[in-house]
């Protein structure tokens, strides 16, 4: 058995911050889009900027997602490959 809790402790808060479904959305839909602003998530979402925000910076924290900035705008798109790997896992060849 592995006695690397760090490691363990990483997935789990990953796997907290993607359960729950808007997140799930947003990055199923920054895989898909590449990288988008807070704009078009609240937009696709049809949900409030603050909600989205809200949502942005629990996947910032936990790694999900990085931000850049250009211009007054930011930026999101997903910030490891083992996200993607994991989204595919979960859907599949999904494209809705």
């Amino acid at each position: 058995m592995d006695n690397n809790f760090k490691a363990y402790d990483d997935a789990a808060e990953m796997l907290k911050a993607l359960a729950h479904p808007v997140r799930l959305c947003m990055v199923k839909g920054l895989l898909q889009k590449g990288r988008c602003n807070v704009s078009f998530m609240q937009e696709c979402l049809d949900l409030p900027q603050s909600t989205v925000s809200q949502h942005l910076q629990k996947l910032r924290s936990a790694g999900i997602v990085a931000a850049e900035r250009s211009g007054l705008e930011i930026h999101y798109t997903i910030a490891s490959p083992k996200i993607a790997k994991l989204i595919q896992a979960m859907f599949g060849d999904d494209e809705s």
